[in-house]
C-alpha cells in the first residue's frame, strides 16, 4: 500500500468518524412548542402548521442567494406566516453540513456534490432534494501571482492546496486525469479556504484548486491566475440543496415551503443582480468588482435532479471511487429525490 493509499484511506475513514459516530447534541432542531391563535393559518403549500417548528438552515460564503435571503430576513417571513421559526448555521465549507445533519442540527443546506458522495459513502440520513447549479464555472485552480506555470501537466511535484471533501477536491481529481497525472504526482494539502488564501498570497502553495466566490476573490484581490476552469474541462458537476431526511418525512408541507421560497428568492435576486451587488458592496464591505463579476458567473438554478444531472452526479461518484478517493462503489440515485422540487414548481406555476 502506497503513502498516498494510506493518507486516502486514513481521511476517508477520519470522515465517515465523524459524520457516523458524531455525539448527537442537544438541538432546537425539530424541536415543536405549542403556538396561540391561529398564525399558522394561509400557508400557501399545503395548510397551516399545528405546531412551531424550528427550522435549522445551512449557509457557507457571504455573498450569494441564502447569504442575500438571511440579510433580508426572507425565510424568516415565509416561515413565520405558518408558525415556524427560522435559525441559520454558517459553515466554512460542505462536508461539516453534513456532520450537522447527522446529529441533527440542521434541516437544509446548500452544498456541491462532492460532499453529497462523501455523505452517502458514510452512510448520512439525507437526501438531495434539487440542483442549484452545473458547476461548470463554479471550481477552478488558481496559480498565485507571478506563477510561471502555464499548463496543468507543470503541476507535478507541486503543492496544491483544496478543502477535501469538496467540490473542488472532485475537481483537482478530474483535472489531473486530463492531463494524465495521478495524486501522488503531486502534494495535495488540506486547508480551508480562509487558510489557503493567505498560503497563496505567501507563495506557501503553489495552486489552489477552489470554488467561487474564492476564485475571483483571488483573482482580484491576489492578482492570482487560473489555470484551468470547470467550463473549460467541460465538467458538469450539479450542486444541490440538501435536507435532513427525517424532516422531510415529518414536515413535507414545510419541505416545499422552503423550496418554493428559495425558488421566490431566485427569481427576484437573478433579475436584480445591480441591486443585490450594491446590497453586498453596502453590507459585507467587499469589492464591487468581486460581487459582480461572482454574480454573473454562478446564477443559481432551482431544478429536478433530471437524468442529465443524476447521470453527471453518478458519474461523479464513480470517478472518485476508480482514483480511491472513496472506498465503495455508489448507487447515487438512493439520495436524490426530486418530489419536493416537483411539487413546489407545480404550485408556484398555478399560483400564476
Amino acid at each position: 500500500m502506497t503513502t498516498q493509499t494510506i493518507r486516502k484511506t486514513r481521511w476517508l475513514t477520519a470522515l465517515t468518524g465523524i459524520l457516523l459516530l458524531s455525539l448527537p447534541l442537544l438541538s432546537a432542531c425539530g424541536k415543536t412548542e405549542a403556538v396561540n391563535g391561529a398564525a399558522a393559518a394561509g400557508s400557501a403549500s399545503g395548510g397551516a402548521a399545528k405546531e412551531k417548528v424550528v427550522i435549522n438552515l445551512g449557509i457557507q460564503g457571504s455573498t450569494n442567494l441564502l447569504s442575500y435571503a438571511r440579510d433580508k430576513g426572507l425565510f424568516e417571513e415565509a416561515f413565520a406566516k405558518v408558525g415556524a421559526e427560522v435559525k441559520w448555521n454558517e459553515f466554512a465549507s460542505g462536508p461539516p453540513h453534513f456532520e450537522a445533519l447527522a446529529s441533527g442540527r440542521l434541516d437544509f443546506g446548500s452544498v456541491g456534490g462532492t460532499p453529497v458522495v462523501s455523505a452517502q459513502t458514510g452512510g448520512v440520513d439525507f437526501r438531495a432534494i434539487a440542483v442549484t447549479g452545473d458547476g461548470k464555472k463554479g471550481n477552478a485552480i488558481v496559480l498565485p501571482k507571478g506563477s510561471t506555470i502555464k499548463e496543468i501537466k507543470e503541476l507535478r511535484g507541486k503543492k496544491i492546496a483544496v478543502a477535501k471533501g469538496s467540490s473542488a477536491y472532485n475537481f483537482l481529481y478530474r483535472t489531473l486525469e486530463a492531463a494524465g497525472l495521478k495524486d501522488s504526482d503531486v502534494k495535495i494539502i488540506q486547508l480551508q479556504p480562509d487558510e489557503a488564501k493567505p498560503a497563496l498570497d505567501t507563495g506557501a502553495i503553489d495552486a489552489w484548486s477552489v470554488w467561487e466566490p474564492y476564485i475571483t476573490t483571488a483573482v482580484v484581490q491576489s492578482q492570482a491566475t487560473i489555470l484551468v476552469s470547470g467550463e473549460e474541462l467541460g465538467v458538469v458537476a450539479p450542486g444541490f440543496l440538501v435536507a435532513r431526511t427525517k424532516f422531510t418525512e415529518e414536515h413535507p408541507d414545510l419541505t416545499v415551503l422552503f423550496l418554493k421560497t428559495y425558488e421566490q428568492i431566485r427569481q427576484y435576486y437573478t433579475t436584480h443582480y445591480d441591486e443585490v451587488t450594491d446590497h453586498f458592496v453596502k453590507t459585507k464591505k467587499v469589492d464591487k468588482e468581486i460581487v459582480s463579476t461572482v454574480l454573473k458567473k454562478s446564477e443559481p438554478l432551482l431544478s429536478p435532479i433530471t437524468p442529465e444531472f443524476a447521470k453527471a452526479h453518478q458519474d461523479q461518484a464513480d470517478f472518485l471511487f476508480s482514483a480511491g478517493a472513496i472506498t465503495k462503489k455508489l448507487d447515487t440515485s438512493k439520495v436524490l429525490e426530486s418530489k419536493f422540487v416537483e411539487q413546489a414548481l407545480k404550485e408556484l406555476k398555478e399560483s400564476k
